[in-house]
């Protein structure tokens, strides 16, 4: 009865009456069933195409377009189980071109007196600086050494943002959100000589600028991050007072909950400490591994060495003496005075030549806890001696070792200052065996420390943009974790 309805409902005029089935031959009651049952299989396979329409254009709402500037590469499949860019797609604002291409347009408004050479020379090669000639020019790496100063960080930065390979622009997909703003170049503009209003102006209007994006309302810029070649305390003046220092960016409503990548991290949670750029960018593994086994066969005649000047005007400075036991410890220490000779220290083959013939580089704490120097060493393949927990240990928690006595030596301010220990002795009591077990784990540091070359290709190791960015997508999913709690 079921099939009988069926039929009468797809043929009009009651064919079932009219054909008389019981009076009719075999032959045309098998006729009619064919002509049903190809019928039903059209309507079936129709219904089945349409599903399969819907379900493909469905899938593809993963693919992204590339649409413009703002969009570098295409997304891929959101929940595809072959896609190897599933949470970590970063999607980067296109942001106004005052807040980092118009900063460095006029490089000479960047440029200080006291700069070794105009600040448009450093951003020379993506701003890795000008090549250095004549530092172990080995055909190897000859073409990975530049003059980099260290404010560059932010270019060289968002050039390797510009090559990693999972950037997308749809944000909805994005596990993170970059703002190439040049925060540390912009502000030096106005560092001198300016009022506050000017110096905080260009942050308040990025503020601004990214309260009213749909990336930044989705999670209160909880998701964002940005750059700096400064130290967070810049960013961070607490009055209004013409003679205070920095700008006042980082207390800005808003500001705090993005992620800052600094070169010293600060007070904030959301200040993570990245490494200083150094003289060296890579192009490829190799020649970090050959400038690694370079490093393993140097011969190191001097127990330690420092670069640096006294701080006599700064309370509590253990700079002085620091030199007085370097100058004091005759042939066991290098002293290269950057006091009375300042042109020497801005020489990177000065540096390069003082660290890769000693074994331990002595780091004391300078304007702030962290020097540039300490990465220069490690690069040297020199063992750091830090003074003060802040001047590393406390920092790059992302790109150095949690155990520091396996790097580096740590000897007290306190205890340096009052006579109760003396560089040279403490240096004196280390063994062969452990100065070689230690020089050896700070080689083997190099690639964890060093950006690449962004026109270089993109190899296994992971240097310090790529332990970076791994470190910005942990972070960032576990505050969109705790947003949905």
């Amino acid at each position: 009865m079921k099939l009988h309805a069926l039929i009468t409902q797809f043929f009009p005029g009651n064919p079932t009456r009219n054909l008389k089935w019981k009076h009719k031959s075999r032959r045309k009651s098998c006729a009619n069933h064919f002509w049903f049952v190809l019928f039903f299989s059209i309507v079936i396979f129709s219904i089945l195409l349409c599903f399969n329409h819907l379900f493909f254009f469905d899938n593809t709402k993963g693919f992204v377009p590339f649409l413009g500037k703002s969009a570098y590469f295409p997304g891929k499949l959101k929940n595809s189980s072959t896609d190897s860019c599933s949470g970590r797609y970063i999607y980067v604002h296109d942001l106004p071109k005052r807040f980092n291409e118009e900063v460095i347009k006029d490089c000479q408004l960047i440029t200080r007196p006291t700069d070794k050479y105009s600040m448009c020379k450093s951003l020379e090669n993506f701003g890795l600086g000008p090549r250095i000639k004549g530092l172990n020019d080995s055909e190897s790496w000859k073409n990975s050494w530049f003059s980099t100063n260290q404010f560059m960080l932010e270019v060289i930065f968002h050039n390797r943002m510009k090559k990693y390979g999972c950037l997308t622009n749809d944000s909805m997909i994005a596990s993170a959100v970059f703002v190439p703003y040049y925060a540390g170049l912009d502000l030096r503009r106005y560092l001198w000589g300016f009022g506050v209003s000017t110096r905080d102006s260009s942050g308040v209007d990025l503020v601004d600028w990214l309260a009213r994006k749909p990336e930044w309302k989705r999670n209160l810029g909880k998701d964002h991050f940005f750059i700096s070649g400064r130290i967070a305390r810049d960013f961070r003046r607490r009055s209004n007072r013409k003679s205070d220092w920095g700008s006042n960016f980082r207390l800005l409503p808003g500001s705090e909950n993005m992620m800052m990548l600094t070169i010293e991290s600060g007070s904030s949670k959301n200040d993570v400490a990245v490494p200083y750029p150094s003289y060296f960018h890579q192009s490829n593994d190799l020649q970090v591994h050959q400038w690694q086994e370079f490093l393993r066969k140097q011969n190191r005649p001097y127990l330690f060495s420092f670069a640096g000047a006294r701080r006599s005007k700064q309370k509590g400075s253990i700079r002085a003496e620091v030199i007085k036991q370097c100058q004091t410890s005759k042939n066991l220490c290098n002293f290269l005075d950057c006091g009375s000779s300042p042109e020497k220290c801005d020489e990177p083959t000065n540096l390069m030549n003082l660290f890769q013939t000693s074994i331990f580089c002595l780091q004391p704490p300078g304007d702030s806890l962290t020097r540039r120097s300490t990465f220069d060493s490690i690069l040297s393949g020199c063992i750091p001696v830090f003074f003060h927990p802040g001047s590393a240990y406390t920092q790059y928690i992302w790109h150095l070792p949690k155990d520091h006595n396996k790097y580096s030596v740590f000897i007290s301010a306190k205890d340096l200052r009052v006579g109760r220990v003396r560089i040279n002795q403490t240096l004196l009591q280390i063994s062969k065996n452990e100065q070689m077990a230690m020089r050896e784990e700070v080689i083997k540091l190099i690639p964890r420390i060093v950006y690449g070359d962004p026109r270089g290709g993109l190899d296994a190791i992971d240097d310090a943009f790529d332990l970076a960015i791994k470190g910005v997508l942990k972070r960032t999913h576990i505050n969109k974790e705790l947003i949905r709690v």
